[in-house]
């Protein structure tokens, strides 16, 4: 099969960025970025995606081909959920992320940014029959609160798009059985920062289990009580980390912002 999403059209843009499209650019191309300095990138394969302000029915997806650490705001691709590139590019798109990201965005309208992975650690937990244990601190915050899809190979098609929206419900996160990782964050900070701590769930999870001991586990009552204080009423994650993750950005490299 060919990765490389044929678009059903291409469409004028409308006008330049506005504003706010600018700043979601640059969140999202920081977001790339960061994964790469993370270790989480896979070659040019997984995405992330941001929807564009204003504009229903848009979002922002990485040129397929490039590597993360390549992706900066002007490189990204302008997309609709009916698979039109809008706007100039030069860039294709990945057919499968294309798919996956435009099936979210299209069933969650709260999930602003999209995160798709294949972090080893997080496909390395997918494959236990358990899933993700109450095992950590990092784990809580998605007690009761994660998604899991089982796999059905590489052709994303229709149908498991909406087997896989129908699976994540109104979930923050999602574990791909022997696939990857999601998030969905009502910002781009959000997402990421969503999926750094269940990244860290999952390694902790893993080098517990090396150990061949059996595990702690807190209670249920704990493991409830600290899953709500985590949630802390639903208020946005990342508000605090995402400007001192960009400030470290900016100390190593600020061309992801142009």
């Amino acid at each position: 099969m060919s990765f490389t999403h044929t678009p059903a059209a291409r469409i004028a843009a409308s006008g330049p960025f506005s504003e706010a499209e600018q700043q979601t650019r640059i969140d999202l191309a920081a977001a790339y970025r960061l994964a790469a300095l993370n270790g989480w990138d896979d070659l040019v394969y997984t995405h992330i995606s941001a929807s564009v302000p204003e504009e229903p029915g848009h979002f922002l997806i990485n040129p397929f081909g490039l590597a993360f650490d390549e992706v900066c705001a002007s490189n990204l691709v302008k997309i609709d959920i009916a698979g039109n590139i809008v706007g100039p590019s030069e860039h294709p798109v990945n057919a499968t992320g294309f798919a996956l990201h435009a099936a979210v965005h299209a069933a969650r309208r709260d999930a602003f940014c999209v995160m798709h992975l294949h972090n080893t650690s997080g496909i390395a937990v997918s494959l236990q029959p358990a899933g993700l244990l109450p095992a950590s601190q990092h784990a809580l915050r998605f007690h009761g609160q994660l998604a899991y899809h089982d796999y059905e190979g590489l052709a994303f098609t229709p149908s498991e798009g909406e087997r896989l929206v129908a699976h994540l419900g109104t979930y923050p996160a999602m574990l791909l059985r022997n696939h990857g990782t999601l998030t969905a964050g009502r910002t781009v900070a959000e997402a990421y920062v969503l999926m750094a701590t269940l990244i860290k769930a999952c390694e902790i999870q893993l080098q517990a289990q090396a150990a061949g001991m059996p595990l702690v586990m807190p209670s249920d009552s704990v493991a409830a009580r600290t899953a709500e204080q985590l949630f802390d009423g639903g208020a946005v994650e990342g508000a605090l980390e995402w400007p001192a993750l960009l400030r470290k950005l900016d100390r190593l490299d600020r061309s992801y912002r142009h």
